[in-house]
């Protein structure tokens, strides 16, 4: 039987299996030299210190890896986790600080709105720049879920910065007056275009297919932690009203008289901005807990792991073969 360096055995458990090595396992499968070391979240700073000093492979629990990534363990090769640092948190900051005052900007604090048009360069630089950077990283390293996620996103704050920088001319290109059009020849973004009912109806499916996504999003974050799942299921209300919004939008403007959808447009942006609210909350949370978790904080804050709720396929075949 292969033991530790305290010379326990080793079992095979869902947590501590014998026949992959765990993410942060830097030997490439050295459980079975003697200079092993396993690091969980409980474990204590100085602990887990001492024996990092010592130890000649490394690993932690699915739990810790699980907040470290936000993605299940994965068996990968090579050693990218040990040669590149952890590209989630970056990613989460440029979500955050581009989310946050979004969500505010939605609910009206303060006599803000315009929906957000005055945090383009935000959306720019952090939502879509580091947001791509950190689905890049996830990609070096292994980890899809995460990949995906920060690339999906990463794309959604450009392109939502894009439709309301008025260069890219996503909205004037509704203009259908010939004297508003004419009197903006080679001044691309005609404001006149954001009250077009076209351009509000076709904005609204990107809405809901962004919805959509969050609901498979959503589905494969019952693998994660609750956190996570939070956060998904916020996003999904909130691009639901959102688009709501805009379609009702599209009715007032088709007819100016129509006040109940304006109303309703109004509510809708409002109960938009406190579902995003919630999601920027929620990310805050699990930010802390990364950061905290990464530099070996002698405390830590739950995220509600859930991966011992729904097995993963590969785990349910090794406790089966261990029960054959």
């Amino acid at each position: 039987m292969t033991t530790m360096n305290d010379d326990r055995p080793l079992q095979p458990t869902a947590n501590n299996r014998m026949d992959a090595p765990m993410e942060k396992d830097f030997s490439n499968g050295n459980y079975r030299n003697g200079n092993h070391q396993h690091l969980d979240g409980n474990m204590e700073g100085g602990v887990a210190l001492d024996r990092i000093r010592t130890a000649g492979s490394i690993s932690i629990s699915p739990e810790l890896f699980e907040k470290l990534y936000l993605s299940p363990e994965n068996k990968v090769a090579g050693e990218l986790r040990k040669t590149f640092g952890n590209p989630t948190p970056i990613a989460l900051v440029g979500f955050l600080l581009s989310l946050s005052p979004l969500s505010c900007d939605l609910m009206g604090w303060r006599g803000a709105g315009g929906n957000g048009a005055s945090d383009i360069g935000v959306y720019f630089f952090f939502g879509g720049l580091l947001m791509i950077l950190g689905s890049v990283g996830e990609w070096i390293i292994g980890n899809t879920f995460p990949f995906v996620v920060f690339g999906t996103f990463g794309a959604f704050w450009l392109a939502f910065a894009a439709t309301l920088q008025p260069f890219y001319n996503a909205y004037g290109a509704y203009v259908t007056d010939p004297t508003t059009a004419a009197a903006s020849m080679g001044q691309p973004g005609n404001a006149a275009g954001l009250k077009s009912p076209s351009f509000n109806a076709s904005y609204g499916f990107f809405l809901v297919f962004m919805g959509l996504i969050c609901l498979v999003f959503l589905i494969c974050s019952l693998r994660t932690n609750v956190v996570f799942f939070v956060i998904f299921l916020s996003l999904i209300g909130a691009f639901s009203c959102l688009a709501a919004a805009y379609w009702n939008l599209a009715l007032f403007y088709e007819n100016e008289t129509n006040l109940t959808a304006a109303h309703k447009a109004g509510r809708l942006v409002v109960a938009g901005g406190a579902f995003t609210f919630i999601t920027s909350m929620a990310g805050w949370w699990i930010f802390f807990a990364i950061m905290l978790a990464s530099l070996d904080f002698p405390f830590n804050i739950p995220v509600g792991d859930l991966s011992h709720i729904i097995k993963g396929a590969s785990e349910k075949r090794v406790n089966k073969e261990h029960d054959v």
